[in-house]
């Protein structure tokens, strides 16, 4: 273990497996060293162990008679080593193991001999876990236990115990894990003892349990009062994308129960060297400055984001608060969980500016400090740095040097590149569920373009350019080589000038995800982006969909609440963490997500339409999407273009073609969006399946035919994209080309498997259902919607129940089995 781990790890969730040798201390000296030597010989050939040593996400602390893995990427990690120990010892009847398994927080330390060493609730718990069991056990605690269920095939291994009480008479929950080639079904002795003392003298038990009542009482305050520092540090730190730092639970319940989360977690107290910058005031007579004003606000929000002392919220959530209106600082502060506010005004004339900047405390509106700035308009980005660093002082946070390097390093020498940039980044800002996706990317590209072409020296604007190419070809609206060759040769241009910046490796993790599905490289990147970007919430945001796609929804969604406590009232990573909620059929949860961006923005039209699609998926009610589509139709006739892929599918679902006619219409030049995921339907295809429904197979043919024409374009453009093919193959099946469509849809299944895309490698599998029910492959159909349904994902119960796609399907057997196993359970 390395001696500065004591810096390294200051209070983070790590998953720990504790390992000790039964009987060690009646062993002789020899036969001591040579068990322990055995042991350590099985664990390191272990794979599980070797794997997380070699990317640095493993620390081993020996304990004299066994040791302590503390592993730092998945909760599957420390059970997967421990089956991998279990089956070697089995071959050595005389190492008789015992194990425990705990998730929680763990912290660095020097021990008495100025060693580095580690402790921490996540320690303690796991070897007070272990110590409950007998030879042969592998228990986890109940916590522990909670996060493997969400895996699924843990979950049948999976035997509750009940509490077992331990050192200091704290009762830790117990679980213990076997398998029929693995671990130990026999209930340990501690707890059969325990059931036999509470069977044999239930009255003086309950005496016993009350006389140290206030031992218990004083255990649990100091393990919470513990914890609590833990969730402050860890609300802290960055979240490196190649750990599984989990958003940190109510107090108690990470040491012990481990009780599921909510669908957000409750908030945690405010730290006190926490700020937001609002908007600064445009005070310029040309209002056509207000870019320029926003510029100046978020540089010196991103370079106080710079620094790992303080927590900064990010501009997503800022920017909604307007300037130029009063504003109730108390309540934004609480909003945004931060305890203090910087507040604004730019004033640009000519070839001048004066910024005037005021520090608030958001707790008691006390005014902190105050400054105005008249200077040259080239010196406006020596006054940005100027006034962070001025913050940073006024709330006492500690500046490394590279930190006020950081600070001081001009965004760029050319203010009218400055102006661009700034509205590429606000136009990138409002991406969401909208239609207008694509849109605005291309404007913010081709702002971007213009940018560099004024400075190619600016670094911050190739990084944007970068993002925004790559996410035109995550979204499929042009996946091709040009696209991502555009992104690259952005990314390049960066690296040349400053390859070391975080935002330079944040910059290429997106290009590793959204371009290669990289997802290893992705998270490498991003665990060296986090080491000098400490408040930036797309770290753990992009951490989030990597791990997602991975098929690790529960993980990924803890990333996504973690960018959430950096920008609370951030749309997209709202209807993202929705989306989550949605992917794992929990509703319930994706429902109170929506609420809570509505209550942000109540006329936010994607969002009230995904607030409306949970009742047609979890229910499959259509009502609540046809009400507001009723609504927006007499009162804001233009927001359905928004949302005309949920008014379109509510008229599929409906049978109502009159209403699908006029989604299509008002969808305009964009291509429907089948599942919010990468499979899109041009405008012929969705005249198609109107006429397949009304039954008019001569329109549907003429229809599908010539949207064929169209398709075999954009597959011919990109030759080896499995949504494209897909679309072509559901096509074919249309048309009833059998061999064809059958040929065409496997192919896009091979080329995005599930293990390369959790996501959307299960809308593969739905649209070969599809065309294997299309042309009348009844078995076929039903087969891979068996796969797809128990897998995490998109399709529900409303869809399969109401969208006519499924008609040829209707009255199999199979088929209704599983509509009803999808039902809500009443």
């Amino acid at each position: 273990m390395s001696t500065d781990v004591k810096k390294e790890i200051e209070l983070e969730i790590a998953y720990v497996l504790f390992i000790d040798i039964v009987g060690y201390s009646k062993l002789v000296t020899h036969e001591q060293r040579r068990l322990l030597d055995l042991l350590n010989q099985i664990v390191r050939d272990s794979e599980h162990f070797r794997t997380a040593e070699a990317k640095s996400r493993l620390i081993t602390v020996p304990t004299g008679d066994g040791m302590a893995l503390v592993f730092y990427n998945t909760p599957e990690a420390p059970v997967e080593c421990a089956l991998e120990i279990s089956n070697a010892a089995n071959e050595h009847p005389e190492l008789k193991l015992r194990m425990g398994i705990h998730s929680g927080p763990v912290s660095g330390v020097v021990d008495v001999s100025g060693r580095a060493n580690i402790a921490g609730a996540g320690i303690n718990i796991a070897q007070r876990v272990m110590d409950c069991g007998d030879p042969g056990h592998v228990l986890v605690s109940k916590h522990m236990a909670e996060d493997l269920e969400q895996y699924g095939h843990w979950k049948r291994n999976l035997h509750d115990l009940g509490e077992c009480e331990v050192k200091h008479g704290v009762r830790v929950a117990v679980v213990n894990l076997y398998t029929e080639d693995f671990g130990n079904p026999e209930v340990p002795q501690k707890f059969l003892q325990a059931r036999h003392k509470a069977a044999a003298v239930p009255v003086a038990a309950e005496k016993a349990r009350g006389s140290r009542s206030w031992i218990i009482a004083t255990a649990a305050l100091v393990l919470i009062a513990a914890l609590v520092v833990g969730v402050f540090l860890l609300s802290r730190r960055s979240v490196p994308a190649g750990s599984n730092r989990q958003t940190v639970r109510g107090e108690a319940e990470v040491a012990e129960t481990g009780r599921p989360s909510r669908a957000l977690p409750a908030p945690a107290a405010v730290p006190t060297k926490s700020i937001a910058v609002l908007p600064f005031e445009n005070l310029s007579d040309e209002k056509q400055n207000a870019f320029f004003t926003d510029g100046v606000q978020d540089e010196i929000l991103t370079d106080l984001a710079k620094i790992a002392d303080l927590k900064v919220i990010s501009r997503s959530s800022v920017m909604q608060y307007k300037s130029g209106v009063a504003r109730d600082l108390r309540k934004i502060g609480q909003e945004l969980g931060v305890a203090h506010l910087l507040e604004g005004s730019v004033q640009r004339a000519a070839n001048r500016v004066r910024v005037n900047a005021q520090l608030i405390d958001a707790r008691n509106d006390a005014h902190l400090w105050a400054q105005t700035y008249d200077r040259d308009l080239a010196d406006v980005f020596a006054i940005q740095s100027e006034i962070a660093k001025a913050i940073a002082d006024q709330l006492q946070a500690k500046l490394s040097p590279s930190e006020k390097n950081a600070i001081e390093e001009r965004p760029t020498t050319d203010v009218t590149a400055f102006d661009l940039y700034t509205q590429a980044k606000s136009l990138l800002l409002n991406i969401s569920f909208s239609a207008k996706n694509l849109s605005n990317m291309l404007q913010a590209v081709d702002l971007l373009n213009r940018a560099v072409a004024r400075d190619p020296s600016f670094f911050q604007a190739y990084c944007l350019l970068a993002s925004a190419h790559d996410n035109i070809y995550l979204l499929g609206n042009e996946h091709t080589p040009a696209r991502l060759a555009a992104a690259e040769a952005a990314i390049e241009s960066a690296s040349r000038m400053r390859p070391d910046a975080g935002e330079t490796h944040l910059a290429r993790a997106g290009n590793l995800y959204r371009g290669y599905r990289d997802f290893d490289g992705a998270l490498a990147e991003l665990d060296i982006a986090g080491r000098t970007l400490p408040n930036d919430s797309r770290i753990p945001e992009l951490a989030g969909y990597i791990t997602r796609r991975r098929g690790k929804q529960e993980e990924g969604l803890q990333y996504l609440l973690r960018s959430l406590e950096l920008d609370p009232r951030n749309f997209l990573t709202l209807q993202q963490t929705a989306l989550s909620y949605q992917i794992l059929r929990r509703y319930a949860e994706m429902a109170r997500v929506l609420d809570r961006g509505l209550a942000i923005k109540p006329d936010d039209v994607e969002t009230r339409a995904a607030r409306a699609v949970v009742e047609l998926d979890w229910k499959a009610d259509t009502r609540p999407v046809h009400q507001l589509m009723q609504e927006l139709r007499a009162k804001d006739p233009a927001a359905l273009k928004r949302v005309a892929d949920t008014w379109f599918t509510c008229a599929l679902a409906e049978r109502d073609p009159v209403a699908a006619e006029a989604a299509i219409s008002a969808l305009g030049e964009n291509p429907y969006d089948y599942n919010q995921g990468a499979i899109y339907f041009n405008h012929l295809v969705l005249e198609g399946l109107i006429a397949r429904m009304m039954n008019d197979e001569a329109k549907a043919r003429a229809a599908f035919t010539a949207a064929r024409a169209e398709q075999q374009k954009v597959v011919h453009a990109q030759p080896n994209h499995g949504p494209a093919l897909c679309v072509l193959g559901l096509i074919d099946a249309a048309l009833g080309r059998k061999d064809e469509a059958l040929r065409e849809a496997r192919r896009a299944v091979e080329l995005l498997p599930v293990e390369k895309d959790a996501f959307n490698g299960p809308q593969m599998i739905e649209m070969l259902a599809m065309a294997a029910a299309w042309l009348g492959e009844k078995d076929l159909a039903c087969q891979q919607l068996s796969i797809e349904m128990r897998l995490p994902g998109i399709v529900s119960y409303g869809q399969l129940k109401l969208m006519p796609y499924w008609d040829p399907l209707r009255g199999e057997p199979h088929f209704e089995k599983i509509v009803a196993s999808l039902a809500p359970k009443r």
